[in-house]
């Protein structure tokens, strides 16, 4: 039996550049800032197929097909926890003055002998409060059931949590969230760089065509 190997061009849950512009044709944002962890950079390994580039700075493309002037800052650190991101990006992001804002899901607060959940809800909470501050449109996502950390039993368990976490404050706070945790290429082999924790650009692309979908719908709901 002959699997066919899936391309940017073939897969069916990555949009063409244009047609993704095309739903992102009215937006009014100008100024996109990512702060975070190496999941929020976009890091991973290049799948064959698929342009090798993270989801953010595709993202970052995509909107300025139809906002040329976009001004676009990411300043996510690999390895970087919540705390740490409150520490070390907050000042930059607020003197950036983002209108559309992404923020990170608490992946790095997992990897701990024993997560401290409470403190990961504190950190998280006290970085949309200063990110509603700015008045943006903020985003972020859940973690996949594919990102595994084989040493710690109970680490479908531990994503489980902090993808609730995530979605709790979301809600509250009007943010868009790319719900990775269902998302069918869960399932794909190829979906994981070397490190079995990164998306690969494949994953990367898909991930860009949600975080578009998201904000299309948020555009269609409120008129913009």
């Amino acid at each position: 039996m002959t699997t066919t190997q899936l391309t940017e061009e073939s897969d069916p849950f990555c949009l063409p550049s244009l047609d993704a512009a095309a739903l992102l044709f009215d937006a009014p944002w100008h100024r996109y800032a990512v702060i975070g962890d190496s999941l929020s950079a976009g890091t991973g390994d290049p799948s064959p197929g698929y342009t090798e580039m993270g989801w953010s700075d595709r993202f970052a493309g995509i909107l300025r097909r139809v906002r040329p002037d976009l001004e676009y800052l990411n300043t996510a650190e690999i390895g970087a926890t919540t705390a740490q991101t409150l520490e070390k990006q907050i000042d930059g992001m607020l003197e950036f003055d983002p209108d559309l804002l992404h923020l990170p899901c608490g992946a790095n607060d997992l990897v701990r002998r024993t997560p401290d959940f409470d403190k990961i809800e504190q950190s998280l909470r006290r970085m949309y409060d200063l990110a509603s501050e700015t008045g943006a449109q903020l985003t972020t996502f859940t973690l996949g059931r594919a990102y595994v950390v084989p040493v710690f039993p109970d680490w479908s368990e531990r994503v489980a949590r902090v993808n609730d976490i995530t979605r709790t404050l979301a809600a509250e706070y009007e943010a868009v969230v790319v719900d990775m945790w269902d998302h069918p290429i869960n399932s794909r082999e190829d979906l994981l760089s070397e490190d079995r924790i990164h998306f690969s650009t494949s994953g990367q692309a898909v991930m860009t065509t949600e975080m578009v979908k998201g904000l299309a719908h948020v555009l269609s709901r409120t008129g913009a």
